[in-house]
């Protein structure tokens, strides 16, 4: 077997570099052009959480917490996190909280509003319909050169 060496310029001077045989060298795995999935993020409930910071706990040795986080996957943040909440309610605290904008309670004020702007405009759009009927009427009386019915009511 050869041993292959290869002159490479680094700077103004030459190098050797030691190359591997191609027998010898990793296969190159192909990089795949698929996007990856978006991550999703994980929910620890309540129970889970207890057990992990009551584990924590009874680790006095130096390395059993370390080795707890890196046995399920958590950082330290995630203890500290879990610890703070538990002492601010307990397992209240410790329950999953719902992410995004929170809902606005409904007030019968607004309800009321909102329902007598609807009507508002149903009643314009009737109008105009009203409104626009008359005035095909008229047009028609004076094409037919009879008088609305309306129309003696006023002179008299």
């Amino acid at each position: 077997m050869k041993k292959v060496v290869k002159l490479v310029e680094y700077g103004t001077s030459l190098a050797r570099v030691k190359e591997k045989p191609l027998e010898e060298r990793r296969p190159v795995r192909a990089v795949d052009p698929e996007v990856p999935e978006r991550p999703r993020r994980r929910k620890f409930r309540a129970e889970y959480k207890l057990k992990i910071l009551r584990e924590a706990e009874r680790a006095k040795e130096s390395g059993q917490l370390g080795a707890l986080l890196r046995r399920e996957g958590l950082y330290t943040s995630n203890l500290t996190t879990w610890r703070r909440q538990c002492e601010r309610g307990a397992l209240a605290g410790l329950a999953p909280k719902k992410r995004g904008k929170k809902a606005k309670p409904v007030d019968a004020r607004d309800e009321r509003i909102r329902e007598f702007e609807r009507e508002t405009e149903r009643l314009r759009k009737r109008l105009a319909q009203a409104e626009t009927i008359i005035e095909v009427q008229k047009k028609v009386s004076a094409l037919l050169g009879t008088s609305s019915p309306g129309a003696g009511d006023e002179t008299s």
